[in-house]
């Protein structure tokens, strides 16, 4: 059992690497599609708080708490920003603190992933491969718009392929933390779940949205918002023909 959570758990890692395309793209090119990758980020974003984290902890409960620890995520990721602010105005950095953000964000994301896994496949196998595959299905969106926001975000091409793949890696821990506390995990999961939907949603609100604003060309602008759309909408199918 642990052995087939910790392969699926790498396997979907791997998807991380899926920005190596643009190793062979040129800047120029890559500079062109960069705000169309930050829209659909910033929709994923939104489509993974709205339609699946807060979802799934309102159906286990409807408790006021629910709704401080997403407080305390979005709280809390913008006094991560305010702190990344401040080193950065000091060290005069060329990396915009909303790209570190974005790797924790996605690194917390991943870790909640590798929860689910491990509870599916504790549950029953079958579950546990379905659910490995629909998680699957919303990383692949998801990593492409989060390389995107590294690279709009100051990193070079190599070292976000790097980055991201170390934040996907949280999975893995995830899936392990899973297995070993199987038999508690599920009542933590209410916190868990809406602590990530405040940190996803204060990323997308906050950092990613304003750069949208930003583009002043009509056509770009409309495209961006588009993406954005489309996005939300990617995560809107996983969550219509997947859930169950």
């Amino acid at each position: 059992m642990l052995l087939l959570i910790l392969a699926s758990s790498f396997l979907i890692s791997l998807i991380a690497f899926v920005g190596v395309f643009s190793l062979s793209v040129k800047d120029e090119v890559l500079d062109r599609i960069l705000l169309c990758l930050i829209g659909f980020a910033a929709g994923a974003l939104i489509g993974g708080a709205f339609l699946h984290l807060l979802p799934e902890t309102v159906e286990k409960s409807t408790s006021i708490n629910v709704f401080l620890a997403l407080s305390f995520g979005f709280f809390l990721f913008f006094l991560l920003e305010k702190l990344l602010w401040r080193h950065c105005h000091k060290a005069k950095c060329e990396v915009h603190p909303f790209a570190y953000i974005n790797l924790i964000g996605d690194g917390v994301h991943n870790f909640i992933d590798g929860l689910v896994i491990a509870a599916s496949f504790v549950s029953n196998i079958q579950l546990g491969i379905v659910t490995s595959l629909v998680v699957a299905f919303h990383e692949i969106p998801q990593e492409i718009g989060d390389f995107g926001v590294l690279i709009y975000g100051g990193f070079q091409k190599s070292r976000a392929l790097i980055l991201n793949f170390f934040a996907a890696l949280t999975v893995i821990i995830g899936g392990l933390v899973g297995y070993f506390l199987s038999s508690y995990i599920g009542e933590y999961m209410i916190f868990i779940l809406p602590f990530a939907a405040g940190g996803f949603i204060y990323i997308a609100a906050s950092d990613l949205i304003p750069e949208l604003h930003k583009e002043v060309d009509p056509r770009r602008s409309l495209a961006s918002f588009a993406v954005f759309l489309l996005g939300f909408a990617f995560m809107l199918f996983v969550k219509l023909y997947f859930s169950h």
